[in-house]
């Protein structure tokens, strides 16, 4: 049973593509590990990243942490995690995955060091949530929401048209989905603001900082059609987005032209200390 506060729709929206959002889907930088490990003042004996998804966020703690829990809620993300984690070569003892809720957690209260939700924040009712996050936290602990920005930096024309095929895919999945229970997700420009409404933690703010990645053509379209809206409407009506789907792509192989290039990608971090 989903635990109250939870969506199914939200769940079942990331089924099926855990291989292409795995593939196409940044890591979490390297600088999570030194903002939050500073924050907290030392060394984290155990690390909670949950919605974790395919562990993109969860493997950075491998050797910053005592031990590190990813939770996810859904089993084909949840199962390329722990694919991944059967292949590791070293470090294997640290991580955990668990299914989960992230109302829900599986720790014991005043537990957990340091709390992390990596691109899924937005997706968790934001009440139950924090009361959660705090029941787990030990005093001083350290809860952040941090996500990039979509699309990646580029060229105003490649980032226009990827604005444009999102916002068709939302409108045609809206139409083909009246009345059903919608996927539902809580804007992050509030996740600050609801932080610090919740009265659970001494400390808030936001941190903003960049980390540079790879990217060529299949990277940059893989990255657009790993959105959860864009995925949700090809299991409705593949054929619905063909043309605009086709056209995105040859606007951004042309651009590429082959190359691989070094692309900042943007954060926001919403930090809240206990």
């Amino acid at each position: 049973m989903i635990p109250s506060g939870n969506s199914k729709a939200n769940i079942d929206r990331f089924l099926g593509y855990q291989d292409e959002y795995d593939r196409y889907r940044p890591e979490a930088p390297p600088l999570v590990i030194e903002l939050l490990s500073n924050y907290l003042g030392r060394r984290p004996s155990l690390v909670a990243d949950i919605g974790c998804g395919t562990g993109l966020s969860t493997f950075l703690w491998k050797g910053a942490a005592e031990a590190v829990t990813g939770v996810e809620p859904n089993l084909d993300m949840l199962s390329k995690a722990q694919e991944k984690l059967r292949l590791l070569d070293a470090g294997a003892e640290v991580v955990s995955f668990v299914q989960g809720y992230s109302n829900q957690l599986p720790f014991e209260t005043e537990s957990v060091d340091i709390i992390t939700c990596s691109q899924s924040f937005h997706w968790m009712d934001p009440g139950s949530t924090l009361q959660e996050i705090s029941r787990c936290l030990r005093p001083g602990g350290v809860f952040a929401a941090y996500d990039c920005d979509w699309p990646l930096v580029l060229w105003p024309a490649i980032e226009a048209r990827y604005n444009r095929l999102i916002a068709t895919s939302d409108a045609l999945l809206a139409e083909l989905q009246p009345g059903a229970d919608q996927a539902r997700k809580w804007d992050k420009e509030g996740h600050l603001g609801r932080i610090k409404a919740s009265g659970l933690f001494s400390f808030a703010r936001e941190v903003v900082f960049h980390n540079t990645e790879s990217c060529d053509a299949q990277r940059y379209i893989g990255l657009a059609l790993s959105q959860g809206g864009i995925q949700s409407l090809l299991k409705l009506s593949p054929a619905s987005l063909e043309q605009d789907i086709a056209e995105f792509s040859l606007e951004v192989e042309e651009f590429f032209q082959g190359r691989t290039l070094q692309v900042p990608i943007s954060y926001r971090m919403r930090v809240g200390v206990k």
